[in-house]
């Protein structure tokens, strides 16, 4: 009976040490989305909605976050950067998540936005990367008192924008 309960335990060990052969720390993205030759890099928004804010934005964010993280170079002619990186803002939608029992102003809101991108090397027309509907929310509050009442709405889009271009970098350097 020992004899048996030590092969068990053998066959044990050996089915552990297979099995942590095969784990280990790897990334999860499967890297830079920018061909090797990149140097240059254009951002290009468009707005297909009648809110102008996050389109206004986007690029100043979306630029700032490759300057602040990548070694490429951001150029505003598309035709001199080696890849393009195009948005549109394809839908905002604000709307209202809670109000005041007594008055039924709203109190809290929700702004929703759906963006297509797309990544391309500009040399070849190859597309890298293309995200089509891509949701980004951002929760506010709204004052229910006239007399103190501060406009979030816009400091709402301000904190939209910076998540969405800290997002869009970090997809096409990681390449989730």
């Amino acid at each position: 009976m020992i004899r048996g309960h030590n092969s068990e335990i053998a066959y044990l060990a050996a089915a552990l040490a297979a099995f942590a052969a095969g784990c280990g720390y790897h990334l999860s993205g499967k890297g830079d989305l920018m061909p090797a030759t990149a140097k240059t890099i254009a951002v290009v928004f468009r707005n297909a909605t009648t809110h102008y804010d996050l389109a206004r934005m986007l690029p100043a964010d979306v630029t700032r976050e490759f300057l602040t993280r990548t070694r490429y170079k951001v150029v505003e002619d598309s035709t001199q950067a080696d890849v393009i990186l195009q948005g549109m803002v394809a839908n905002v939608i604000p709307g209202p998540t809670t109000s005041d029992p007594t008055t039924g102003r709203a109190t809290g809101a929700l702004v929703m936005v759906w963006l297509n991108l797309t990544l391309t090397e500009r040399a070849t027309g190859k597309q890298l990367w293309v995200r089509n509907g891509w949701d980004f929310r951002e929760r506010f509050e709204v004052s229910t008192d006239p007399q103190v009442y501060f406009d979030e709405s816009g400091p709402a889009m301000q904190r939209l924008s910076q998540d969405v271009a800290r997002a869009v970098v970090s997809t096409i350097l990681e390449h989730f």
